[in-house]
């Protein structure tokens, strides 16, 4: 605004601006500009525009002093207020990309649909012309969208292009090579398809797609024709060399692209061919078998580990690519000394070839390649991991049952090897964290070794070596072992309720004074404590009285827990209140007491402690659970009986919430509650043929729409709207499907596809063009 006059004066009449000298009479409307009366005149001209100017400031400033004065708005439950500039969530790039993918999808579809179910409606003559026609103008159309910087558009069309050419290759073999073995024909179109897709990539140059189409097309060719082969150690060898390729395709190919197609391509390929070649392995019958097997695995070991050898792969690659390596090798060695050995002893074999693997990665791998010795050594323990889980049943029922061994003594041959490692181990490693551990899983896997087949006074004997050991030095290493010792005592005892009740209240003794004595280990000792009651309580008792016992025993260590220091009861009780409620689970009506009683429970330690007030949710949902057990149990089928109660108390406690706080979202608030009974009941209402519960439902989202809108809240207008329109169209779904029956299928995916095809590159068109406009003003001075 004009606060202070022109330095030109202007006439007072028409505005025509003067010069510096003022003239006697305006040039343009001769209005005369001397005298008293026209000096009174500018006069009043310019104290009239200080008057407005003076207006204006005024204004400006009444409007900040009523904003200081008005309390600040609360915002809005969906958003920012009308005011506020709107949110995007995407990007105008994400809103192509989607629009063109769906496009482009689209129409693939519907070319398949129109190829596949209405080619019989064309002669030869109009099917090749239509087909021709449609491959010629999308592979062609690319180049020239290129030109225009459509590049999305011309990625999308590019793959339509592909779909036409597969199409293409179908009919070639529907109509000239109808007689041709279906499986060699698809694996040299295959090929020939990969090879020009990659040729017109790489001719285009811009486009991104079609190579990586390439490659993954390229996994299909050698696993098809080795498919019409029927050979498995063919197509075994096929996955594999397709494998091999990718990753030379991933070390060698210059675009990002299309070295992450090949290497996923050629994970999954390769995945596939070691499945393949290690199932050979393990079927094989002969030492000839087993030795083409091997040959495939040995093979596929060392292309992953001169891979994982390679300077450009990451050192997490490479880590997986050796421990893969070794499982391979493992895998391959072990099915050819599988044939030489009886049934017992053919896990012993592959452990052996492990043992192998791990030393070549402890003394022959150089330090410098750290990942791939890690990794090889993963792979072995991986091994020895699945050696160990198969012998540890017979070593248990040894060690648990006071019975003369019956089992072969090869899983006494694994638990020894496995000590002599650890031992070797931690005599090598002296000074490693972890030699300890090792020192004791050696320990630990003799004992099992030696108590396991022997005799009972074998047996007490190692037991008495162990709690002598205990005694000695009392350490977490002594004290797990100490209850194995006490686990093999109780199995020992079960049989008898006398002898169980009497070892189980010696145990509970032993493990309570441990706990009053040595405070470094009460976490343990603390279970035990708790376990041994729990064993106390149920012992001779039916599942549904010891139910409720263990639920007692969790109270009494949730009471225990509140003044005991770290309460090491606490999750101990836990664990008793959960087997409680698995024994209760034969019978709905004591199951859902024993929820509620935990329910109980729950409420009442979120009650007593402050720390604890998450378990109110675990509290809530038992009861909930309780409720919904003990309506199954009466027969009620109806989900709105489950759900309403919910939706209720949610509803009540969002309601609560935004009453403290307005600014609290209404998805938040109400979400949840309104989708408990409304997404369940719309799942009842589209498989029931009747009309009353759509019609409540349709009432009730309506209603909830309703209340949205009123109250401008954005959780139930939407979820209303939403459930309402659902169940609309599940009532008009039957009309709609008559009336679409008589248009082809393809037809309406076909013109929706071209419709979003067409949107997108009008789209990209605009954005281009606004970049364009961006950057001429950015190279403006």
């Amino acid at each position: 605004m004009e606060t202070t006059p022109p330095p030109h004066d202007r006439c007072p009449a028409c505005g025509t601006y003067l010069p510096v000298t003022a003239p006697p009479a305006c040039p343009r409307c001769a209005l005369p500009l001397v005298g008293p009366v026209a000096g009174e005149l500018r006069e009043t001209d310019r104290a009239l525009l200080r008057l407005d100017a003076e207006r204006g400031r005024l204004l400006v400033r009444r409007g900040q002093l009523l904003a200081q004065l008005r309390p600040p708005y609360p915002q809005a439950p969906w958003g920012a207020g009308p005011d506020a500039p709107s949110r995007r969530e995407t990007s105008p790039r994400a809103v192509q990309n989607v629009l063109l993918a769906l496009g482009g999808v689209l129409l693939a579809v519907a070319a398949v649909a129109f190829t596949v179910i209405s080619w019989g409606r064309l002669g030869i003559g109009g099917r090749a012309a239509v087909l021709g026609a449609l491959t010629l103008a999308a592979t062609g159309v690319p180049a020239l969208l290129l030109r225009r910087t459509l590049n999305a558009t011309a990625e999308v069309v590019a793959c339509l292009g592909l779909v036409l050419l597969l199409l293409d290759a179908y009919a070639l073999h529907r109509v000239a090579f109808a007689e041709a073995d279906g499986l060699r024909y698809a694996a040299v179109s295959l090929a020939a398809v990969a090879a020009l897709w990659a040729g017109y990539g790489k001719a285009l140059g811009r486009l991104v797609l079609p190579v990586p189409f390439a490659v993954a097309i390229g996994q299909l060719p050698l696993v098809l024709w080795a498919s019409a082969q029927e050979s498995a150690y063919g197509i075994a060898a096929a996955l594999l060399v397709t494998a091999t390729l990718d990753a030379g395709a991933a070390l060698v190919t210059g675009g990002r692209g299309t070295r992450i197609t090949a290497a996923v391509a050629g994970t999954v390929v390769g995945a596939a061919g070691l499945l393949t070649a290690g199932g050979l392995s393990v079927s094989a019958d002969d030492g000839g078998a087993a030795l083409r097997a091997g040959a495939l695995l040995l093979g596929a070991a060392a292309v992953a580990l001169a891979v994982a050898l390679r300077p450009p792969v990451p050192a997490a690659v490479s880590g997986i690519l050796a421990g893969v390596a070794a499982l391979a090798a493992v895998g391959g060695a072990g099915g050819i000394v599988r044939t030489g050995v009886t049934a017992d002893w053919i896990v012993p074999g592959y452990l052996v070839c492990a043992v192998v693997v791990l030393g070549a990665a402890a003394f022959a791998v150089p330090a410098r390649l750290r990942p791939v010795a890690a990794g090889l050594a993963a792979g072995a323990a991986t091994v020895h991991a699945l050696a160990l889980l198969w012998a540890l049943p017979p070593l248990a029922v040894g060690v648990l049952t006071p019975d003369a061994w019956e089992d072969p003594y090869s899983a006494v041959a694994v638990a020894g090897l496995l000590a002599a490692e650890l031992a070797a181990a931690a005599r090598l490693h002296r000074g490693a964290p972890y030699a300890p551990l090792a020192a004791s899983g050696a320990l630990v896997s003799a004992a099992v070794a030696v108590c396991a087949p022997g005799p009972l006074p074998v047996r007490l004997v190692v037991v008495a070596a162990l709690l002598a050991l205990s005694a000695r030095a009392l350490t977490w290493t002594a004290l797990v072992s100490a209850c194995g010792l006490a686990a093999t005592a109780a199995a020992w005892a079960h049989p008898e309720r006398t002898t169980t009740l009497t070892v189980l209240a010696v145990l509970l003794a032993c493990f309570g004074a441990l706990y009053a004595a040595a405070s470094r280990t009460r976490v343990l000792t603390a279970s035990a404590v708790v376990a041994c009651a729990a064993g106390l309580a149920w012992t001779g008792l039916p599942a549904h009285a010891a139910a409720f016992t263990l639920l007692a025993i969790a109270a009494a260590a949730q009471a225990a827990a509140l003044r005991a220091p770290g309460r090491p009861f606490e999750h101990p009780g836990h664990a008793a209140a959960l087997l409680g409620i698995g024994l209760a689970a034969d019978d709905p009506a004591l199951l859902a007491l024993a929820l509620a009683l935990a329910g109980l429970l729950a409420a009442a330690v979120a009650a007593l402690r402050s720390d604890r007030r998450r378990l109110g949710y675990v509290a809530t949902c038992l009861m909930v659970a309780a409720g919904w057990v003990r309506l199954a149990a009466s027969g009620v089928d109806a989900p709105e009986a489950y759900t309403l109660p919910v939706t209720v108390a949610a509803l009540a406690v969002g309601a609560l919430r935004r009453r403290r706080d307005p600014a609290f979202s209404s998805w938040a608030a109400y979400a949840p509650g309104l989708a408990t009974t409304l997404l369940p009941s719309l799942a009842a209402a589209w498989g029931d043929p009747g009309w009353v519960r759509p019609l409540c439902l349709g009432a009730a989202s309506l209603a909830v729409m309703l209340l949205g809108a009123r109250h401008r809240l954005a959780a139930p207008l939407l979820l209303g709207a939403a459930v309402l329109a659902l169940d609309a169209l599940h009532e008009l779904a039957p009309y709609i499907a008559q009336a679409l029956g008589t248009v082809p299928r393809w037809v309406p995916l076909a013109l929706a596809g071209a419709l979003l095809l067409g949107v997108g590159a009008t789209y990209e068109r605009r954005l281009r063009d606004v970049r364009r406009v961006r950057e001429a003003l950015g190279r403006l001075r």
